[in-house]
């Protein structure tokens, strides 16, 4: 079996494993392998009850590695997260003791519930893979992960996350309500207790080092990537946008859509990859003016209407 052949296998076994839990979310599931694959972190919005931290959960125990989940609250500090030195008696040094966010698949829960200080502790974890504490730098695992969750309708005791850490997500999405004949489905997989306790590891951390690999040497020709770039332009001078999308979204676009097209089998990213990742890779990068907001624009809309007058390449 090639290695394309073999990391396709691997992403097939990853979300045969996780649809076992989780039923009738085809699209979060890829979106969440892809920026998993691709080495991003992960933005789950949406109201309660419809998956998020199933969903995460689902793929933390499909995979073997280590998994910390922190539940986020207002008086959560970035101690509580990082980790902390103590001064140990017997050395008569101080010795640190590291928080969850020294694992691999990270479950920040509810995350818009703790104070922007303590929201601030994930940046350099997030972005550069490490942390500093008390002047000292720590290394994260190479297959560090990040999935939050946040319900954005709910705004009582929430603090919105700063631009600078909405940058740091390379994907955000949403997971909705599942058909009515799923939800009849959903019904029946718990009549007997959750199916999440009857998964396990279906993939080890040798296999998704692979997929990383094999993603890295799928083909962008220059044409797409000079139209990821004119969409990520795009972005700055649309009407009613204040602050467009960074060249980070860019990099994350290309990243991502090399992920899609190794799951497809494919050695090459088309344009149609570029498009299936483009909304949830930029939309939540774009800060519009608040006249604009009032009238009902948004980041979403903003890239999809780009996207219907930007020439796409031959």
């Amino acid at each position: 079996m090639g290695s394309k052949t073999q990391a396709q296998a691997i992403y097939q076994r990853l979300v045969a494993n996780v649809e076992r839990v989780i039923r009738g979310q085809d699209r979060a599931i890829r979106l969440l392998i892809a920026a998993f694959s691709a080495g991003g972190h992960v933005l789950l919005e949406d109201v309660p009850g419809t998956g998020k931290t199933t969903l995460a959960k689902a793929l933390a125990r499909s995979v073997h590695a280590e998994f910390q989940r922190i539940q986020f609250t207002p008086d959560l500090l970035p101690s509580d997260i990082l980790g902390v030195s103590i001064f140990d008696q017997g050395s008569q040094k101080f010795c640190f003791h590291p928080g969850p966010v020294f694992t691999e698949v990270l479950l920040a829960d509810e995350i818009n519930r703790a104070s922007p200080r303590t929201q601030s502790a994930l940046l350099e974890a997030m972005g550069e893979r490490q942390v500093s504490v008390d002047g000292a730098q720590h290394g994260l695992k190479p297959l560090f992960f990040v999935i939050a969750t946040q319900n954005p309708l709910e705004f009582q005791g929430t603090f919105p996350l700063p631009e600078s850490q909405m940058d740091r997500f390379a994907l955000r999405f949403s997971l909705g309500y599942v058909s009515p004949e799923e939800e009849v489905a959903i019904l029946g997989d718990q009549a007997h207790g959750h199916p999440l306790e009857s998964i396990g590891p279906c993939v080890n951390e040798q296999e998704m080092a692979l997929l990383r690999t094999e993603l890295e040497a799928v083909r962008v020709s220059d044409e797409l990537k000079r139209y990821v770039v004119d969409l990520v332009g795009a972005t700055r001078s649309a009407e009613g946008v204040r602050v467009g999308a960074s060249p980070r979204a860019s990099l994350t676009v290309v990243k991502v859509a090399q992920a899609l097209a190794l799951f497809d089998g494919l050695d090459f990213v088309t344009p149609d990859h570029i498009q299936e990742i483009a909304g949830p890779a930029i939309a939540h990068r774009i800060l519009v003016e608040d006249q604009a907001g009032f009238s009902g624009v948004d980041g979403e809309r903003v890239v999809a209407e780009i996207l219907e007058t930007l020439p796409v390449p031959a």
